[in-house]
């Protein structure tokens, strides 16, 4: 039988998902077949209520906007995703004749690898623009990688509950703050880690480009079409590193096949190279 694997969100068009999780099972030679589907929140318990009754369902990636909204939607949650309130992958767990389904975070792992491998400093200094829950699994990643706090900035102050959640969660002192103030500390920064829509930076980086500062840190922009992004190239023109979300995506999506191909730690850096190769992320040593 041909298991099913899927990504969700609203719209999912524009997704790199499928192409990253077909290289990878046919590497593998595991028989997943992966597609998108579009489902909003209105149609999300519909939807998760339907699949528990298909036969042949091994897990789901979860995009936007329905990260939040798919807790409620599972049957248990486990990991960070539990502290963050936000799930991105469900796997489909046997439990004897039924099936029970797992919710997970692998944003976190996803941040965590992209700026490791771009040679963030230990215990960095750290700034995160947005609010919202990839903001909220940038602060967890922050945590892992040792920053001992870090600047939230957002455009509207009295918005920011998953982010304020997500620190009080993981213990990480942090400052939420308007985002008009942001180029100057994003300068200063060892890391930052852009959460905002595409487009969502133009503006600041005119201001940052207005500084004629550089900006020696790392850059994280999570918003990976267009590319560059604006806040992308006037950071690399300061000198900095830039890692796009390309690469987030891609190592996130390294453990989303771990758990869906049953494969756990066999998925090793010859099925990394060919996602790699699939999406056009450069190759990198895990």
């Amino acid at each position: 039988m041909t298991l099913k694997a899927a990504v969700l969100g609203h719209p999912i068009g524009h997704s790199k998902s499928p192409a990253l999780h077909r290289a990878a099972y046919a590497r593998l030679g595991v028989d997943v077949a992966y597609s998108a589907i579009d489902v909003t929140v209105p149609e999300l318990p519909a939807f998760m209520a339907a699949v528990r009754n298909e036969p042949g369902w091994r897990g789901l990636s979860v995009t936007m906007p329905l990260k939040t909204a798919m807790v409620s939607e599972v049957d248990e949650v486990r990991g960070v995703a539990g502290i963050l309130g936000v799930v991105n992958t469900v796997v489909f767990e046997a439990d004897g004749p039924s099936v029970r389904r797992i919710g997970y975070n692998t944003d976190v792992a996803g941040i965590v690898n992209a700026v490791r491998h771009a040679g963030v400093s230990a215990a960095p200094s750290a700034v995160v623009l947005g609010g919202g829950g990839t903001a909220a699994a940038a602060i967890a990643a922050l945590s892992e990688l040792g920053a001992p706090s870090a600047d939230i900035y957002v455009r509207d102050t009295g918005r920011a509950a998953e982010a304020r959640a997500a620190a009080q969660g993981v213990g990480l002192p942090v400052r939420i703050v308007p985002l008009s103030g942001a180029a100057t500390a994003m300068a200063a920064a060892d890391v930052v880690i852009s959460t905002l829509p595409p487009h969502g930076a133009d503006a600041l980086a005119e201001e940052l480009a207005g500084l004629r500062t550089t900006t020696p840190g790392v850059l994280l922009d999570v918003a990976y079409d267009p590319w560059p992004s604006r806040i992308a190239a006037v950071w690399q023109h300061g000198g900095g590193t830039v890692v796009p979300g390309l690469e987030m995506l891609l190592y996130q999506a390294v453990e989303q096949v771990r758990f869906f191909s049953g494969l756990g730690d066999d998925v090793t850096a010859d099925v990394i190279d060919v996602m790699c190769d699939a999406v056009g992320a450069p190759r990198r040593v895990f």
